[in-house]
């Protein structure tokens, strides 16, 4: 193992980041991360890793929610939009039909619903993540180009109330990692 032996506690450093060869080993260590009271943890992994959400304390999704929420103002909107311009900007008696025909209304309505909650995914899911980062901290971690490749890697950020330089670098090297190095900003 190798890592830094003297961690500065100051504000340039995100935080500590162990490397792991097994995605079994790095969820087994992000429970135990979170079980000793960790919260503020991301990992990184080449591929989604079953149960590491769990690991990391993220039960709810918030994206469904988002995208039903969505889903119902297209639907509604669309609906609305032919409403008005049916009964109010531009009225026409067609064939003897009232102006609020709802039946002629329920294919744009459809598709408002369908777009509406498409945008609502794409765009939720983007809000959640916290994207687009063109920049993150742990681009500086000397070997996390191998998260898009083969390795697995936990990173416990310095903001979180229990990260103690010394003592979450020791929790870190008794994990078993590759490595651990120390993260700057």
């Amino acid at each position: 193992m190798s890592g830094p032996h003297d961690v500065p506690a100051t504000p340039e450093v995100y935080g500590l980041m162990a490397e792991f060869d097994d995605p079994d080993r790095l969820v087994e260590v992000t429970r135990g991360a979170f079980e000793r009271g960790f919260r503020q943890m991301e990992a990184y992994t080449p591929f989604p890793v079953e149960g590491l959400d769990h690991a990391l304390g993220y039960h709810r999704n918030k994206v469904p929610a988002t995208v039903f929420a969505g889903a119902l103002l297209g639907g509604l909107g669309g609906f609305l939009m032919q409403c008005w311009s049916a009964m109010y900007y531009y009225p026409h008696n067609i064939a003897g039909k009232p102006l609020y025909s709802w039946p002629a209304f329920i294919p744009i309505t459809f598709e408002t619903t369908v777009l509406g909650g498409a945008f609502a995914a794409v765009f939720g899911m983007l809000f959640y993540n916290g994207l687009p980062k063109l920049y993150h901290p742990v681009f500086n971690a000397p070997t996390f180009g191998l998260a898009s490749d083969d390795r697995f890697f936990l990173c416990i950020q310095s903001r979180d109330p229990l990260f103690d330089p010394e003592e979450t670098l020791a929790f870190l090297e008794t994990c078993g990692p590759r490595s651990v190095s120390v993260v700057p900003y």
